[in-house]
């Protein structure tokens, strides 16, 4: 199953979507970003397939901007 990250700018932004995620039953685990991205945080959200969709919903409605989804390399 493909992994994705989402980056944020700040920690308190991955914490917080992290926390709105579990209460809209998506499986995610804050997590280390991945060497080869950068972000300005040093904390990313990294969920599967399943809860893009959610994710992708989840973004249009924060009042903040995100950096980015990435898809993972298996």
């Amino acid at each position: 199953m493909k992994e994705f990250v989402l980056l944020v700018y700040t920690s308190s932004h991955a914490i917080g979507i992290e926390k709105k995620l579990k209460n809209l039953g998506v499986p995610c685990k804050l997590s280390s970003i991945p060497r080869n991205l950068s972000s300005d945080c040093g904390i990313c959200v990294r969920f599967d397939e399943i809860g893009l969709k959610t994710v992708e919903d989840l973004v249009k409605t924060l009042p903040f901007d995100i950096q980015e989804i990435v898809a993972l390399e298996s």
